[in-house]
């Protein structure tokens, strides 16, 4: 009976190295000699997404939700509770990648994609809890509304309604928490190629500048380009792709010390739990290109962040943070953020969908585990909890 790996499986052996092209092969052949193995294609459908083969990563992907939209991933234990995950087709940042917060717990989890011409709700696998794991992004924007009006009166008990993930959209977010006490975040605008051309020829002051630009729906800093003048707009936008772009002023946050920190948290409930942090030299901080695994100062600095978040970062921004929570309305959130030289916590997205899991190796980063599993733990609390609750109630705030 064929059996779905999964993101958290996979991931796992793609951060330690291990080499999945076999495994790779080994699936597919699976599904030529098996045309019903959807969980096979699935599978081979991450490990490409992994190795940069976008497009026949989505077309793995299109056939096996062709076959099957539901897939099991079972409990490592005695199951508490059988939970139900909402899921939208795209790549690794089109959901929560929510097996990797339940990664050997003892939560039944099934996985449904959905592409908004679904039957009856109640087709859906049987669950005591959904929890919708859809991110924001033009292309799911369609089924976050068809979902917001299904979900209305579900007899289940839901976390993350689709009403409060549509608010987590860039230029969305920014009128959110604007004005927040602590809480900076620039104002994103949308715009088009068009605007842009005619602001690169010279139609923008330039005591605008600096910008941030980027394609809408990129992440990671696909094609993030920081512009001082219209020339260098008029050079980032003839290579960027798209028609549609988020424009932003840019905010220097670089220490005293010339370097730039960014750090990524996630508000279970509101209260804050620590997922990484990153110093490097540049501006445009993604964890994996920081050096922090060849960097033995930068990850110090990392484990004492994560040692003392309660008493140090989270109490610092304690009130910026419940105020995003509020805004928000999301029990699960991330928020991808730095701080200013004069202490507002600078906000650059919030976004339920952001990639946290616990597969770093452990002789490099062996201060992680403490943090990721103690995240993980609230995770679950929040789930039972909500569970226990029964569907529209309000849970307990922090």
């Amino acid at each position: 009976m064929p059996h779905l790996h999964g993101l958290a499986r996979l991931l796992r052996l793609h951060v330690t190295g291990e080499n999945l092209n076999a495994l790779c092969r080994d699936l597919i052949q699976r599904a030529t000699h098996d045309p019903e193995d959807a969980c096979s294609l699935l599978d081979a459908s991450i490990i490409l997404h992994f190795h940069g083969h976008q497009d026949l990563a989505r077309q793995m992907q299109r056939e096996a939700l062709r076959l099957r939209r539901h897939y099991r991933l079972p409990a490592s234990h005695p199951a508490a509770l059988r939970l139900l995950a909402l899921m939208a087709p795209g790549d690794l940042m089109a959901n929560v990648p929510i097996d990797c917060l339940l990664e050997g717990s003892d939560i039944d989890l099934d996985l449904y994609y959905t592409t908004g011409d679904d039957g009856e709700p109640a087709e859906l696998p049987e669950h005591d809890l959904l929890f919708v794991a859809i991110g924001e992004s033009d292309a799911n924007r369609p089924l976050l509304e068809v979902w917001a009006s299904r979900l209305a009166d579900w007899p289940q008990p839901v976390l993350n309604r689709p009403a409060q993930i549509e608010r987590v959209a860039r230029d969305v977010a920014a009128q959110h928490l604007q004005g927040l006490r602590g809480v900076l975040m620039p104002p994103t605008l949308r715009t088009s190629r068009t605007e842009l051309a005619l602001a690169a020829a010279g139609e923008l002051p330039t005591d605008l500048f600096p910008l941030i630009v980027r394609p809408f729906d990129s992440h990671a800093g696909h094609d993030l380009n920081k512009v001082d003048s219209p020339e260098e707009l008029s050079a980032a936008l003839a290579a960027m792709p798209g028609e549609g772009f988020f424009v932003a002023p840019f905010i220097d946050y670089r220490s005293r010390d010339g370097q730039f920190r960014k750090y990524r948290l996630v508000l279970i409930e509101g209260r804050p739990y620590a997922v990484h942090m990153a110093v490097s030299e540049h501006w445009m901080i993604h964890y994996l290109n920081a050096g922090m695994a060849e960097n033995a100062e930068k990850r110090a600095e990392e484990a004492d962040f994560m040692a003392d978040f309660e008493q140090g970062f989270a109490r610092r921004h304690a009130a910026a943070l419940a105020a995003i929570h509020g805004s928000m309305g999301l029990d699960y959130l991330g928020i991808d953020c730095a701080e200013t030289p004069d202490g507002e916590l600078l906000v650059f997205e919030v976004d339920p969908a952001m990639v946290v899991h616990a597969t770093d190796p452990v002789d490099i980063y062996p201060y992680k585990q403490a943090s990721m599993q103690t995240l993980f733990a609230a995770f679950r609390a929040m789930l039972l909890a909500a569970a226990e609750r029964g569907p529209d109630q309000p849970p307990t705030r922090p």
